[in-house]
């Protein structure tokens, strides 16, 4: 199994690259991971609705960049749809069952994401109604993965 995690900025705090390494490195013998940063659109602290959207569109147009056709795309999106850790990886043995290897997960921006790139999700999901730094998603998604694919392989983790 592939799986891409595609998100825009660039991660600067060392905690946090020290997690989602030591999590990456987990991962290493059970599936392929990638990690793609998209630049994030600078732009002033006030904006109007169509400035937002302006910047949502142009790092949506990044992100999709680094998408194939035939990659399942899961978006993190508040609005999304709640999981348990259980059921995402019941998904994804369903999704590798039917040959669906190629699986990208997508985090938005300090706006979120655009349009575009939701309208391309197969599958939108939360991590809760709170709004969580986008910085710090990218660490609760791929310890996420792992705990995933540690459910998948019928091996302990840690509660």
């Amino acid at each position: 199994m592939n799986i891409q995690i595609i998100a825009v900025g660039k991660l600067k705090e060392k905690y946090l690259t020290q997690g989602i390494a030591e999590y990456a490195k987990r991962l290493t013998p059970y599936i392929k991971l990638t990690l793609t940063e998209v630049p994030d659109e600078k732009a002033p602290e006030q904006l109007s609705a169509s400035e937002e959207e302006q910047v949502k569109r142009k790092e949506g147009e990044r992100i999709l960049a680094h998408l194939k056709p035939d990659t399942y795309v899961v978006a993190t999106a508040i609005e999304g749809e709640l999981w348990t850790s259980d059921k995402l990886a019941q998904h994804m043995e369903e999704l590798a069952t039917y040959g669906r290897s190629q699986i990208a997960f997508v985090i938005g921006g300090s706006l979120g994401l655009s349009d575009e790139v939701l309208q391309r999700a197969n599958l939108r999901i939360s991590f809760g109604r709170f709004t969580y730094p986008h910085q710090l998603l990218r660490l609760v998604l791929v310890e996420q993965v792992y705990r995933v694919v540690k459910i998948m392989r019928g091996e302990p983790y840690h509660k």
